[in-house]
Parts: structure tokens; sequence; C-alpha cells
């Protein structure tokens, strides 16, 4: 959980921001893992991940699209894929502009017409933007990157189909470290939007991501 071995050395900040993490409201079609938390970024660190799988999608999406399994998801699968990280440096560090800092991996394979939209890197961060704002996440010097990855088979694997995923990694500071729940809440809305199935804030149009089948 950290990167300090005795319990009794984690700063009492930190402590309390792992029981905020605790007792966040986390949406129950994603199924969270505690992992090894990386050892260089940062004195004291959590890391935890996360899957949807197609069994936990409704039959139907909140607008009324059919979910299916895309043919070249093997059976269990992730949809959709996360890792949430939590960094702490009881010294603060100036590139985060304070003392926690929020780290976040999110990968999702699509169907081939959602993965050829030109702008689905911008609706990417923006589903990041939206979430965090809806779980009233206050946060500032948030960065990241958006990107389309396409894999083509070739040789013996020519005839599997060829897929198109999209991978999200951003970063960002919390305002406020008491309130560190909202943040993991955000990010797990975050996991499920990529798999699909997002509770959409008012005003914030769905990009059609319906399943092959």
């Amino acid at each position: 959980m950290t990167n300090e071995p005795a319990a009794s050395r984690i700063p009492t900040a930190f402590s309390e921001a792992l029981g905020e993490l605790s007792r966040a409201d986390v949406r129950k079609e994603l199924k969270i893992t505690e992992i090894p938390a990386p050892a260089r970024l940062a004195p004291f660190a959590l890391a935890l991940s996360g899957d949807v799988l197609e069994n936990s999608l409704p039959s139907h999406g909140q607008h009324g699209q059919e979910f299916s399994r895309t043919p070249f998801l093997l059976p269990g699968t992730p949809l959709a894929t996360g890792r949430f990280i939590l960094l702490f440096d009881p010294a603060g560090q100036e590139l985060w502009g304070g003392k926690f800092r929020v780290v976040t991996y999110i990968r999702a394979r699509l169907d081939h017409e959602m993965g050829q939209d030109s702008m689905l890197a911008s609706v990417a961060w923006s589903w990041l933007e939206e979430a965090l704002a809806e779980r009233h996440a206050a946060h500032h010097s948030a960065g990241g990157t958006a990107t389309r990855v396409i894999s083509e088979s070739f040789g013996d694997l020519q005839g599997q189909h060829d897929h198109i995923d999209i991978e999200l990694r951003a970063s960002w500071t919390p305002e406020h470290g008491e309130a560190l729940g909202s943040h993991l809440s955000a990010w797990a809305d975050m996991v499920c939007t990529f798999a699909g199935m997002p509770p959409l804030p008012e005003g914030v149009q769905q990009l059609p991501h319906h399943r092959m089948s």
C-alpha cells in the first residue's frame, strides 16, 4: 500500500487519505483490487486496478443502445480496464503544486466505427473533465494524453480481427487532501464510461459505443 515498511511511519495525512478512499462511492460494475504501488514516484503511494467485464453491463445502455461482445474480445476480457494511483509526498512537489497527486490510466477496445472518429481523443479527455466535475472533485494542474491504438494482424494472425483501443493517461492535483474519495469515484465513473455505460451529466451527449455482434 505504501513504500514505507513500517505502518507507524505512515503520515497521518496519508492514513486519512486512505480512509477517504475506502469510503468512496464506486459503481458496482467496476471490480477493484489493490496492486503494488510504484516505488519511485513518491515516498508514499497506493495503487488500485479496476476492470469492467461484459457480464457487468446491462443489456441496454442508458439511451437504449444494445451492448454485445465484440468478436475480438475473448471470454473474461475486460471491456475497460484502469489504474488509479494516489501519490503522497509530505514535503510536497513543485510540479504537483501540492502534497498529493492522482495518476490514472484507462484503456478500452472500441468498435471500428467509433475508433475512426477524429474527435475521439478530445471526447475521451472531456469524459475525464466531466467525471471530476460531476463528483465535485476539486483539482488543479491536470494534464494527460488520449491515444488511439490501431492494431492490425499479419502472418499467422492475419485472419483475426483488427481492432482499435483508446488509452487515456492523466494526472491531477487534488485541491483538498481530505476529500479524496470523490476523485476515486470520478475515476470509477470514467472507467465505466469507457466501457460504454456512463451516467451522463445533463447536457452532455454520449458518443455511440455500440458493440459489434
